[in-house]
């Protein structure tokens, strides 16, 4: 850079409006004319913003926190300037700003967050059936599509590189999610977590050096699984669906109540995971696809019955398994029919049969232990949620039989008997 050339650093806010109604802060390194911008990650609202001095207006924490951050890069940006005079190089916008973030023109690009997730989610869909449900890979594309909509919006780029990928981003995004997504807290979180294990892939392979979610903690809102009673489980049994689509449905429900099995596990149940013990008794062994812990599963009557049923079945033979297991989504849309055909007022999804297995079998007396083999659990404590559901359930039940039997009513009608 000759010392006729001209440059310049200026700071300025670019015209969008982001949800919070704040504008986000742009630097532009101009170089003879050449000009070199880019997003600071930094917003605030236009209203406290001083473009003729390029500064934020007032005496606030933000506005401290702001105007020190744009004059320690200013200061940067001309020593970055200063440096490649002295040594000759050659100067332009880019060169600037590659130096200004770190970057090596010379090395590979540096990797990108979105570009690292979609690779991620390239192997997991590979690894459906084996390491992954197909309900988890496509939770990791939402989460993917979810902070694309989020990186472009707030930051008006297309994907933003590891090195600026920050708690600040990860903060914005949980915002993004509960205020433009309309996510209830526990979904909200089930995506935070898919978003951290991507951040401990790049720490582990050492593209980045510092956790984003240092500081961030998830908190899940407590919750009672749904479940169903032995009277309303046999109305399931014993109903006519009507048409084989919804006994089909109903099937497989009953399969996964009468067994534990998760959804995505029933739907994988092949030959290899019957077995006979040397009593000649029948059990399901198979590893959880969610935790990859070992479920030793009596197989009673019912579900024997239903996998003879469908024994040659086309359309599970084509896959391999030994049941024809509609999607997630399609059992859960017809349960809400065979919900409304057996008279059951609850909310049934293919999580109620799993749920239902488990209080059934505690409310009959099988100990903890064991119903915590049976559902494959890591740990008994997992299982406890269980007991305390059908604890408060039983709880609640007897509420309502003391209100029904109003002992002091009918004590009075005693009295005017008599």
């Amino acid at each position: 850079m000759r010392s006729k050339d001209s440059f310049r650093v200026a700071f300025f806010l670019r015209r969008n409006v982001l949800k919070t109604g704040e504008s986000p802060v742009f630097m532009r390194i101009t170089v003879n004319g050449q000009r070199a911008e880019n997003n600071i990650q930094k917003s605030i609202l236009p209203s406290l913003w001083d473009q003729p001095k390029e500064r934020a207006k007032g005496t606030s924490r933000t506005a401290l926190d702001l105007n020190r951050f744009i004059e320690e890069a200013r200061i940067k940006v001309h020593q970055i300037v200063s440096e490649l005079q002295q040594n000759n190089e050659p100067v332009n916008a880019l060169i600037v700003q590659q130096r200004f973030y770190g970057i090596n023109p010379n090395k590979k690009a540096e990797r990108t967050i979105l570009q690292v997730i979609q690779d991620h989610n390239d192997e997991a869909e590979k690894l459906i059936g084996k390491d992954y449900s197909k309900t988890t890979v496509l939770r990791y594309k939402s989460m993917k599509r979810y902070l694309g909509e989020l990186i472009k919006k707030n930051y008006d780029v297309d994907d933003l590189p590891l090195s600026q990928f920050t708690g600040e981003v990860i903060r914005a995004y949980e915002v993004f999610l509960k205020t433009e997504k309309d996510l209830s807290q526990n979904t909200l979180i089930r995506y935070m977590k898919a978003l951290k294990k991507i951040t401990n892939r790049c720490i582990a392979n050492d593209w980045i050096h510092k956790d984003p979610f240092v500081g961030i903690k998830f908190r899940e809102e407590p919750t009672e699984p749904e479940f169903l009673t032995i009277e309303e489980l046999n109305r399931i049994y014993e109903c006519d669906p009507g048409c084989k689509r919804l006994e089909v449905v109903r099937d497989m429900f009953l399969m996964s109540a009468f067994t534990g099995l998760a959804f995505s596990d029933v739907s994988q149940l092949t030959s290899e995971h019957i077995v006979k013990d040397n009593g000649g008794n029948l059990w399901i062994r198979k590893h959880r696809q969610k935790t990859r812990q070992i479920s030793n599963i009596p197989l009673l009557d019912i579900p024997a019955a239903i996998l003879k049923k469908y024994e040659g079945d086309k359309k599970a033979s084509k896959k391999g398994v030994l049941l024809p297991v509609p999607t997630n989504q399609v059992m859960n849309r017809y349960l809400k029919e065979i919900a409304t055909i057996c008279k059951i007022d609850k909310y049934l999804t293919t999580h109620v049969a799993r749920h239902t297995y488990a209080t059934v079998c505690l409310s009959q007396g099988v100990s903890l232990k064991n119903v915590s083999k049976m559902l494959g659990h890591a740990s008994v404590k997992m299982t406890e949620h269980y007991a305390r559901v059908l604890d408060n359930s039983i709880l609640r039940e007897m509420n309502e039989i003391r209100d029904a039997m109003n002992f002091s009513n009918l004590g009075q009608q005693a009295k005017e008997e008599v």
